[in-house]
């Protein structure tokens, strides 16, 4: 079992669902992010709870060589767009997607399945498929 698949099963353990993990480096610091989501909100406190759950994990498999500080937080109200599950999660929010072509395609995602997803532009229904897609993520209008 590699290390992504025993923090998830942590996280799941704890009853949220692990959203993505990535790894970044900011103010000379490296960092070791994990995403979850909860039904009904993610709050501070299963934050803190699933951190304590992944922190004994990570001290067996170390990441980033163990120079790092373990951030645990939910993916928030903009957030990208890697996996399947993500767009399916996603359907019914506004979304900015980006294919291969550098084409931008900005509204509602109103469907996703294993194959594609179609989004509700200004100009109409736009279908496209996942190995299509360099970049997604949803957003929000303030």
């Amino acid at each position: 079992m590699n290390l992504e698949e025993s923090i998830k099963l942590a996280v799941e353990s704890l009853g949220a669902r692990l959203y993505d993990i990535t790894t970044v480096r900011e103010h000379d610091k490296n960092i070791f992010r994990v995403s979850i989501t909860v039904e009904g909100g993610t709050s501070l406190d299963k934050c803190a709870e699933v951190s304590r759950m992944i922190s004994p994990i990570l001290d067996l498999d170390e990441p980033m060589n163990g120079e790092y500080v373990l951030e645990v937080s939910s993916p928030g109200i903009e957030r990208k767009l890697k996996k399947k599950e993500h767009f399916m999660a996603s359907v019914g929010e506004k979304v900015k997607v980006k294919n291969f072509a550098t084409d931008v395609f900005k509204g509602e995602l109103i469907s996703a399945n294993e194959e594609k997803i179609v989004i509700k532009t200004e100009f109409g229904e736009e279908e496209l498929t996942y190995d299509n897609i360099l970049a997604a993520a949803t957003y929000f209008e303030w």
